[in-house]
Formats: structure tokens, C-alpha cells, sequence
């Protein structure tokens, strides 16, 4: 059993180790942390232990802070070494982000039609219609 987890050409690796040394999360406890809060699929089924293993060829789904990433497996790692190292052991098939989706600094600062604060007119009324109901 022992001899599944050791990394090496074609064998299979701890998904919290795997994680840390694709420098998806920066601790093996952070990994840990997302494993067991649901946030990471594996071949289409959640992660359940950090204890699970990948291989060449799994399907690794991880939803971190600000963005989902879909990774496959190449190959496990021996140690957590610079990004173009770590880059080697995956391949990325993460989906562009959606362009609709940003709104410009002028867009995010308008308010719509009707929130905030109600105008002296609209507090008039509503303290008119309020007074009716006593």
C-alpha cells in the first residue's frame, strides 16, 4: 500500500501533495482545507480524503477564490520547484473567462433605477402613506 503513494513514472500520488507541487494552493494544509470542503473533483467526483490518489491522466476539477481551473494529470510530482517546473505536471484545459461577464469601473459604479436612497419627494410619500395605515 505504501508504494502507491511514491512518486515516480506512472504512479500514482496524494491529490493535497499533487496540488501544493503544481503550485495550485501555496500549503499542503490549504489543500487539505479544500479537499475536505468540497472544492475538488476528481475524474468528476468530489475528493472526499487528501489521502486519495491521482494519476497520468485524471481529470483534477479545483474551485479556488476567484476561479474554477480544470487540470489533467501528466505526471506526479517530487518536490514543490518553480512554476515553470510545476507547469510540466499538468495540462490546462481551464475555459477562457467570459467577457459579458466584466462590467467597466463606469458600469460598476451606476446605480439602478430605484435603489439607494429614496428622494425627498419619494420619502414624502411613503411617510404619507405610512401615516394613512396608523
Amino acid at each position: 500500500m505504501g508504494g502507491e503513494t511514491q512518486p515516480g513514472s506512472g504512479s500514482r500520488q496524494r491529490i493535497d501533495k499533487w496540488l501544493f507541487f503544481t503550485r495550485m494552493v501555496k500549503s499542503r494544509s490549504l489543500a487539505q482545507s479544500h479537499i475536505q470542503s468540497g472544492h475538488v473533483r476528481i475524474n468528476g467526483e468530489r475528493a472526499v480524503q487528501p489521502s486519495q490518489t491521482v494519476k497520468a491522466g485524471d481529470k483534477v476539477e479545483l474551485t479556488l477564490e476567484r476561479r474554477d481551473v480544470v487540470l489533467i494529470v501528466k505526471s506526479g510530482g517530487e518536490r514543490r520547484g518553480p512554476y515553470e517546473e510545476a507547469r510540466l505536471l499538468y495540462d490546462d484545459l481551464t475555459p477562457p473567462p467570459d467577457e459579458t461577464k466584466r462590467l467597466t469601473p463606469y458600469e460598476q459604479a451606476m446605480r439602478a433605477t430605484g435603489a439607494g436612497r429614496p428622494t425627498k419627494k419619494e420619502r414624502r410619500a411613503i411617510d404619507r402613506l405610512m401615516s394613512d395605515e396608523d
